[in-house]
Parts: structure tokens; C-alpha cells; sequence
């Protein structure tokens, strides 16, 4: 019953309507205004932003504020993969043979998830690992390896909420949302999905590295909001960091699992 009449009201508020209103809002010089709020409400430490809190024209520009950065020290071990973003590690694991993966109990397949049957079987018994970044966190995106893109593209259009209740009671919040899909092969020769998964409302991904090989640790993109990015493994390409659990928050740079 409480899974129904949540997704209901998303339906409700959830258009493109409230969309456009939401944008033009934090994208207006009136939004600087409650940037001191948002900072207080989230209780976001702001000793690491290059920027001054004065400096911040519109709350937009707060969401993708950018870091010293010596704040975010790179895990420059050759196999390592690092956290692409400041997270919470919701889940990880190992993909089923049947190419299934599970958040909040929910079941995901592959093919849902990367709208391709050829792409799916190469990650069938792989592994998984969701991150999900808050409102309050860091919002820019950085390449978690050094690789050379394979393939990239966009799938969804539509976006729900990717927080606890949105993953617990949402419909396939994850292979549903608008998502961008970036196929990256690994220094170890194995492939890596890096997915960038839009948030209810302000559903942005923006690109700010367009080239065909990504550094670890450079900065690839930003979310307009709070989201969350999966990150998909071929069988027996890496295993995951023991210090690796649910519920850790991990920030960009951070060692998360090592290449094999």
C-alpha cells in the first residue's frame, strides 16, 4: 500500500512542469538568496570549495561547486578503482549468470539496465557497485580508471527520486531513470559501465570531458542535483576494497576495488 500511494504522488508532482519550474528557480539570481539555508539545512562544511560563499551567483552554481584539489587526493596505485564521486555506497555485489543485481531488494537485470542483450552478457557474473550522492554532496563526476571509452550513450527519459525511498519503493528507479551510459575498457584489457543516473526533477548529466580516454581522477561531468552512479564489472576483472561496505561514505578519490 505504501509502495503504491508513493508512486502515485511521484506521478502527481514528477512532470515536466515541476521540472522546469524547479531548474529556472535554482538557476535564477533569486536563488543565491537561500544558499545560506541549503547550507544549514544540509549542514554542508564549505572549507574545501574554491570558491567563496558570496561568490555563488545562484544556487545551481553552489550544486556544482568545484574542490581544492588537495581535498580529494587521487588513489594512484596502478589497479586500483577509485570512487567517481563523494557517495554513499548504497549496495554491491556480484551479478547473477542469469545477469541480475539487487538494491533494496529490488531485482534489476542487465539488459534493463543497459538496453542491449549484446552489452548485458559480457557483465553477466560481474560485479556491481551503486553509489548514491545527496542534495548536500559534491556533484562533480570523475573517471574512476584510466580508460579508453568503448561506447557511450543515453537511455530513459523520465526520472524518479534515487534516494533510500525512492530505491525502496520507486519502480525500477535505477534501469528506469534517464541515464548516461559511458563503456569504458580497463588498463587490465576488461570492460567497465560507468553510469551516470539523473535524479526526480532536475534531470541534468552534463558532459565536460569530451575526449575518447579518461584519466583516473579527472573530472568527466557534473549532476545538476542529487543522484547516483553504478558502476558495472566484467567476471573476474576486479574484486572490492575490504574496506568497502553498505552505508560507508566514501569521497571522490578513494580506493573502492582493485583491478585483477
Amino acid at each position: 500500500m505504501r509502495e503504491k500511494l508513493y508512486q502515485t504522488m511521484i506521478e502527481l508532482t514528477n512532470g515536466k512542469w515541476s521540472s522546469s519550474l524547479i531548474r529556472g528557480f535554482t538557476q535564477s539570481k533569486a536563488s543565491k538568496r537561500i544558499i545560506p539555508s541549503y547550507i544549514n539545512f544540509f549542514n554542508i562544511s564549505i572549507q574545501d570549495t574554491i570558491q567563496k560563499r558570496e561568490d555563488f551567483t545562484t544556487l545551481h552554481d553552489f550544486f556544482i561547486r568545484k574542490v581544492k584539489e588537495e581535498s580529494r587526493p587521487i588513489d594512484l596505485t596502478p589497479n586500483s578503482i577509485i570512487s567517481p564521486v563523494d557517495a554513499t555506497i548504497e549496495t554491491f555485489g556480484d551479478i547473477t549468470e542469469k545477469g541480475l543485481f539487487y538494491v533494496k531488494q529490488k531485482t534489476y537485470t542487465l539488459q534493463d539496465m543497459l538496453g542491449s542483450e549484446k552489452i548485458a552478457s559480457s557483465f553477466q557474473n560481474g560485479k556491481y557497485i551503486v553509489l548514491y550522492l545527496s542534495p548536500a554532496e559534491y556533484h562533480r563526476i570523475h573517471s574512476p580508471v584510466d580508460g579508453k571509452i568503448l561506447n557511450q550513450y543515453i537511455l530513459g527519459k523520465k526520472s524518479y527520486p534515487v534516494n533510500k525511498w525512492g530505491l525502496q519503493f520507486g519502480k525500477q528507479t535505477i534501469s528506469g531513470n534517464y541515464r548516461m551510459l559511458t563503456e569504458l575498457e580497463m588498463p587490465n584489457e576488461k570492460k567497465c559501465i560507468h553510469i551516470k543516473v539523473g535524479a526526480m526533477f532536475v534531470n541534468s548529466i552534463e558532459l565536460t570531458n569530451k575526449s575518447n580516454a579518461w584519466k583516473k581522477g579527472e573530472e568527466i561531468g557534473y549532476f545538476s542535483f542529487g543522484s547516483t552512479v553504478v558502476m558495472l564489472f566484467e567476471e573476474g576483472s576486479v574484486e572490492f576494497s575490504s574496506a568497502v561496505h553498505p552505508g560507508k561514505f566514501v569521497r571522490m578519490g578513494e580506493n573502492v576495488a582493485n583491478m585483477l
